[in-house]
């Protein structure tokens, strides 16, 4: 691990966060100065990540437009005559009435609890080993919420809109819940840092097919499966490397593997060395 550590920290050291910012879902947030609209803006954006950035961008985009400036009062009084703003607004396993239903979802939720923040301390216990138990009960807060006025009565939770709030009591890796905290919690670098009850130690990896793949080539995990076991066996070898702040490794590792520079397995191009790999050697010792 010593080897891996020096080569690893080196990466994150140099590695210029700002200037992958365009390419990431983050960008969104930092759009925001008032945390409550970082976090609405953060929750919208994590939840709608998934597949290529060029894809998810201008759903995004169009999500947060009615709320101009100021995202989470747009939410925050959010009623269905305000579905009008998402007309033919859909991603991929999501639907318009999706889109409708989550943004009639957070609105109860603020209206409720005053914030995201407060949703989720609701249910977090630093006693906890990792956020696991709060995450999940964070995500039922919302499928507890019926969905009649928007699907019709005795309706049930349709796919897409369970796709949009994975929980950790199903298996699921929870990849874009775990990337709202990460953004939440950590101070570092590009994350906010605004839920500051939360201790970065408890942060699960967001367990992407990048971190996924890269993730084996280090020997950070033996497991093939995407679930939530395979994040949290990857964050506990990340805490070997820093016990206080696992995820500072999570955005440069990610990103090595969406610009394509890191293919993540045993290819001609990618030789292995004891403990690390060439690619992230060649990565770091770059002038």
């Amino acid at each position: 691990m010593t080897l891996l550590k020096k080569t690893l920290d080196k990466f994150y050291r140099e590695y210029d966060f700002r200037d992958r910012l365009g390419y990431d879902p983050i960008d969104f947030p930092h759009r925001y100065s008032d945390p409550a609209d970082v976090e609405v803006a953060g929750f919208i954006a994590s939840c709608f990540a998934y597949g290529k950035v060029g894809l998810f961008k201008p759903v995004i985009e169009k999500i947060l437009r009615p709320g101009g400036r100021h995202p989470a009062e747009f939410f925050l009084n959010f009623t269905l005559k305000d579905a009008r703003y998402f007309k033919d607004t859909a991603y991929r396993f999501n639907s318009e009435r999706d889109v409708v239903c989550l943004a009639y979802m957070l609105g109860r939720i603020l209206r409720e609890r005053g914030s995201l923040k407060n949703a989720f301390y609701r249910f977090y216990n630093p006693d906890d080993e990792d956020t696991g138990n709060a995450l999940t009960g964070f995500v039922d807060s919302f499928l507890e919420i019926s969905v009649s006025p928007v699907y019709g009565e005795n309706s049930t939770l349709p796919p897409g809109l369970r796709q949009l709030l994975p929980s950790p009591r199903r298996g699921s890796a929870c990849k874009r819940m775990n990337l709202f905290l990460r953004w939440m919690v950590r101070t570092e670098d590009i994350d906010f840092g605004i839920w500051n009850r939360v201790s970065p130690s408890k942060l699960i990896i967001p367990l992407d097919t990048h971190i996924a793949r890269i993730s084996r080539c280090l020997g950070l995990t033996r497991r093939k499966a995407a679930d939530w076991k395979t994040a949290k066996e990857i964050t506990v070898s990340l805490k070997k490397l820093d016990p206080h702040d696992p995820l500072k490794y999570d955005f440069a590792l990610c990103h090595l593997g969406i610009s394509g520079l890191c293919k993540g397995g045993m290819r001609p191009n990618c030789t292995f060395q004891p403990g690390t790999c060439k690619i992230i050697k060649q990565a770091v010792s770059r002038p």
